[in-house]
Order: structure tokens, then sequence, then C-alpha cells
């Protein structure tokens, strides 16, 4: 008989979590027919045996359980046994699940009503993190984001604005979105499948309660992905999905990361970016935009590494000089305020700030707009940091409380000075 919901669980080599994650299986409340279906990735330590022992409890309590694998060398990858323990599976639904989280008892339940009602989503849930101080930032964007957040701060770092272990859907949405990347170690196949999805129009939906305990450890999947392939992927989805709706933008912040987006972008890219220069008639990026005063005194930016001829020359502009749309390309850092930002280019760091990786892209449409700094992005932003503070444009004729921005007082204009730099 086909079950409602079929659990999605790859393992490889999770002897230390696999007992309390199975247990979670058994605790779920869903009253519906569930099954578990098991991928076991050439485990070489007794995670083979705990399945087995579980098998047995799981089955007794109505949760048919399918265990498929294989005993290779070596592990084929996260992407290819979720894909084989999806095809083994026979749920109208399905819930993934890591073989070293564990579910809350309500999980399958509540998802399940989302997914019901949103049948072209995925369907996350907040968390809760194990240990509980362990990236605290990331952990407070994945719960914290607003419902117009979980689709406008797509180009963020932080990838899939719901997170993999939380994912529920649909398996007719999931056939016509996936299968995932099969690439193995050291690829990002939650983060290629949530960018196909949204390319197929994919909504993304959060149950708002704590229904994953979330452990970070050093063995866990994640960290066998470089930053640079995550940077690769997101630039390239940057350039597909946003750029083409400009005929020309601004990238604010002239130092280092401002200038990787701009050595990032293709080739097609940069030769619109060159036309900007007078070279050509058809501009794409127009300018770059700093608070630093020694680069604007430079006056501009050369690609140095370009094989074009004349090589390319950004003009470097002081933000009240500069217009929308931007890609805001910085750096945070920690300040230890209740909105704890800074420019990288601080000519002086706060007391006490520390230097942090966490990376802002924030693009605002084009138009004739107002703006202020405010402390939490809202839905005009179509990225933004990981639930931190960010320039944001906002209805000039909304109150805002005092002290809502946190950026370094000595970087910025006042807010009258950034509503003409807007108007």
């Amino acid at each position: 008989m086909q079950a409602h919901v079929s659990i999605i669980l790859p393992v490889h080599n999770a002897e230390p979590w696999l007992d309390e994650c199975l247990r979670s299986v058994l605790q779920q409340d869903f009253e519906g027919t569930m099954e578990l279906s098991v991928f076991n990735d050439a485990s070489k330590d007794k995670s083979g045996a705990i399945i087995e022992k579980w098998r047995v409890k799981l089955e007794d309590s109505g949760v048919h359980v399918i265990i498929g694998g294989h005993d290779s060398l070596s592990p084929r990858g996260v992407g290819y046994s979720k894909n084989q323990a999806v095809a083994q599976s026979s749920g109208s639904y399905l819930c993934f699940l890591d073989s070293d989280d564990v579910m809350m008892p309500q999980r399958v339940r509540l998802q399940h009503q989302a997914a019901v009602q949103h049948p072209s989503s995925i369907i996350g849930c907040r968390v809760r993190r194990d240990p509980p101080n362990s990236t605290e930032r990331y952990t407070r964007w994945i719960n914290q984001l607003t419902p117009e957040q979980l689709l406008t701060q797509v180009f963020t770092a932080n990838g899939p604005t719901v997170i993999m272990p939380t994912w529920f859907c649909s398996r007719a949405w999931f056939s016509h979105v996936g299968p995932f990347d099969e690439g193995g170690q050291g690829v990002p196949e939650d983060l290629l499948f949530f960018y196909e999805h949204l390319r197929k129009g994919g909504g993304v939906v959060r149950v708002d309660q704590s229904l994953l305990l979330y452990r970070y450890h050093p063995r866990a999947a994640t960290h066998s992905v470089l930053e640079t392939t995550i940077w690769t992927h997101r630039v390239r989805f940057l350039e597909e999905q946003a750029l083409p709706r400009w005929a020309a933008f601004t990238i604010w912040n002239a130092g280092k990361q401002g200038r990787r987006l701009y050595r990032s972008l293709t080739a097609a890219s940069q030769r619109k970016v060159v036309a900007f220069c007078d070279f050509c008639a058809c501009p794409q990026v127009v300018a770059f935009c700093d608070v630093d005063e020694n680069k604007i005194r430079k006056g501009f930016y050369c690609h140095e590494d370009s094989q074009e001829r004349p090589k390319p020359r950004i003009p470097i502009l002081h933000f009240r000089a500069a217009r929308p749309p931007f890609v805001i390309c910085v750096k945070l850092v920690d300040t230890g305020h209740p909105q704890p930002l800074a420019l990288e280019e601080a000519p002086q760091w706060p007391p006490g700030a520390r230097r942090d990786g966490t990376e802002l892209y924030l693009l605002l449409p084009p138009g004739p707009h107002r703006g202020r700094l405010r402390g939490q992005p809202e839905v005009v932003a179509l990225a933004g940091g990981p639930g931190l503070p960010s320039l944001q444009l906002t209805d000039p004729r909304q109150r805002l409380p005092e002290a809502t921005c946190s950026l370094h007082p000595q970087c910025i204009p006042g807010q009258q000075e950034l509503r003409e730099l807007q108007a």
C-alpha cells in the first residue's frame, strides 16, 4: 500500500547519532501512513546494525521500512543517496531527514498540512541548534526570515532560505524539479536543487515552529563544500535571475569583495561593463560605490587581468553620487551592539569589533526611490545578510524608531542625506 509520507534518510557512518534520529521517527504523531526509506552509503561503522535493530521497532508500530545501500570502498555522496532513497520509496510526500538530526514529534504532521496547501513549494521549519551556541547568526537567519524574505534572500552566502534537513515536499513536485546532483563530495546538491526549484516557479514556506534538532559537528557533509564552489554558483544564479532585469547597476564596495564580484561575472557581462566605460554603447555595470575616500580619490577600478584592450576602467563614486539599483557586496562584523553591523572599509573599528566572513548581497530595484538605513531588512530587498540589519529602501513617510542604523557612523550619511541620495 502506498504511504502518505516517505521519510528520506541517507546514511553514511552515522553511528553516534542514528539511534536518536530513528527514535524520533518512531515518535511522530502523524496519523496517516508513513514509511522510512533508508539508503546506507557504504558505511563502515555500525550504522547498518542500528538500522536493522530499529526496523523491527518501527514496523511493529506500523511504519514500513525500506533499506537500500551498497558496500563499496567509497561512498557515492549525499545527492546519490537521497535520489536512491526517493526512488525506492512510495509516499505521496517526501520528508527529508539527515542521520545526525532529530525530529520533533509533530514535524511530519505539521509539514504535511502545509505541503497539502502548497503543492509546488518546499516546506521548511524552524530549528534548534546543537550545540546551542554554534552558528548563532546562521541559526537566527534560518529562524527569523519573514515569508517574503524566504524568496528575496536567496542570493546570500547562507544558501537555501529553508535548510535541506527541514525540507518536505510532494513527490510530484520533487519529480518535476529533481533529481539531486550526484557529483559527490564537494557538490552543494541542496543549493543546486533549490535554485532549480526557484527557476521552475516553486514557492518556499516555513512552518514557524522548531521541528528539528539541527546538529553541528566537524563531520557534517556541508563542510566538504568549498566556499569558492558556493560563490561560483551564487554569482551564476545572480546573473541569471537578477542582472538581466537591469540595463545598468552599481556595485556597492570597491574593496576586495566588490572587485571579486566584478571579476566573477561572465565575459558577456564584463564586456557590458567595459561599454559603460565609454568603449561601447551597451552598459551593464555603471559604477562602483564606496565610502572609503582613498578608493574614491583614485577615481576608477582597472581590471588588470582582463584580456580586453583597452582594459576596463569602472568609475568609483562617492555614495552620494551613486544611483540604484545596487548590488551591495560587503562583509559584516559583530560589534556587540543589538544590531551588530559595520562596513569592512570603516576607517576605524568600533571597540570589541571582530571580523566575520558573512557576506551581504542586497539588490534594490531600479527607479525613483527614497531610502533609509533600516535595522531589519523587509520586502524591498532581493537579498540580505543572516538575519542581521542591512541597507534597505523604505517608504520615507513611515516613521522609524531612533538608532535603527547600526552601520559604523563614520561611514554613512545621516538619514536626511540618504533621503537626498535616493530622491
